[in-house]
C-alpha cells in the first residue's frame, strides 16, 4: 500500500459519514483550493499543474451541476445554478486556454459567494 493511499482513503470515507449539507460546502471549499492552486501555477508558468487544477475545479462544477433537483418547486432555482455552473466552467476554460487570472479571480467571487450564501442559509462555518 502507497503511502498516500491511506490518506485518500480516510478523506473518502470522512466525506462519506458527512451531511449532505458539509458535502457541499466541502465542494465549494475545494473550488476555492482548486482554482487558488491554478491561478498560482500559472503565474509560475506550470501549464501542467494549471491545467491539472483548473480541471479539479471544473470536476467539481460538473457534480454540482449533476446533483441539481429539478423536481417541482425547484426549477427555478436549480436552472438558476444550472446557467451558473456552467458559466463558471466556460471561464475556466478559457482562462486555461489563455492563460487569463482574470477569469480565475471571477470564479473565485462567485465560488466564494456560493460558500458563504451556502453557510448563511445551512448554518455552516468553513471551520466546521
Amino acid at each position: 500500500m502507497a503511502v498516500g493511499s491511506g490518506y485518500t482513503q480516510y478523506t473518502q470515507n470522512t466525506a462519506m459519514v458527512q451531511s449532505p449539507y458539509k458535502l457541499v460546502q466541502m465542494l465549494f471549499e475545494g473550488i476555492l483550493k482548486f482554482v487558488s492552486q491554478a491561478q498560482k501555477h500559472m503565474s509560475d508558468g506550470d501549464i501542467e499543474k494549471q491545467v491539472y487544477w483548473i480541471n479539479r475545479a471544473i470536476d467539481i462544477f460538473t457534480e454540482l451541476m449533476a446533483s441539481l433537483d429539478f423536481s417541482e418547486g425547484n426549477e427555478e432555482m436549480s436552472s438558476y445554478l444550472h446557467g451558473l455552473y456552467t458559466y463558471q466552467i466556460k471561464l475556466l476554460t478559457e482562462a486555461n486556454i489563455e492563460c487569463d487570472t482574470q477569469r480565475l479571480d471571477t470564479v473565485l467571487k462567485v465560488a466564494q459567494g456560493l460558500l458563504d450564501a451556502w453557510n448563511e442559509e445551512t448554518g455552516l462555518d468553513s471551520e466546521s
